[in-house]
């Protein structure tokens, strides 16, 4: 349901879909060719969410934002299934693993990756190109490396053409 809240209606490009049983309230605008899946809930009441362009956010996912503050969430990332991110900066490219907690006044770098279940805490930066992993989450010594990022490419290019999919 894509609902206005005290005047604020989401600004949703036209090649984006937002499945029927997502929730997309108040200030929130998404980016074009994004993909918003069922049961994901984009509460932009008390607070602004802002999603670039070409980003899937999947199945059951909430993201919010305290108040008069604002979540952030570039180009090309993909939040995954069950994942929450709550008032935080996520650069373009980077990757939220399904079931991670993504906290307050965060910072996740461009390429950067947050695995399965990890917990990023309030005011935690992951540098670009890391891997971040564990409660709470810690760095990896290991980078993303070329083929991972050719891989997740055309990851990110599957829910792309999947928004086009849904809309047709």
């Amino acid at each position: 349901m894509i609902s206005t809240f005290e005047g604020h209606e989401p600004v949703i490009a036209e090649s984006s879909f937002v499945h029927p049983n997502a929730d997309v309230i108040g200030q929130v605008t998404i980016g074009s060719s994004c993909w918003i899946g069922p049961g994901a809930r984009l509460r932009g009441d008390y607070g602004r969410i802002t999603i670039g362009d070409n980003t899937s956010v999947e199945d059951n996912c909430v993201i919010h934002a305290r108040p008069d503050e604002e979540t952030n969430i570039g180009s090309w990332v993909t939040i995954g299934h069950g994942a929450i991110v709550h008032n935080a900066t996520i650069l373009d490219w980077a990757v939220v693993g399904m079931g991670s907690i993504v906290s307050d006044w965060t910072t996740i770098g461009e390429w950067a990756v947050i695995a399965e279940g990890a917990v990023v805490r309030q005011r935690q930066t992951i540098p670009g190109g890391a891997i971040a992993v564990g409660v709470p989450a810690r760095t990896l010594s290991k980078r993303v490396d070329e083929a991972y990022k050719a891989e997740w490419t055309k990851f990110k290019r599957i829910y792309v053409g999947l928004a086009r999919r849904y809309q047709a």
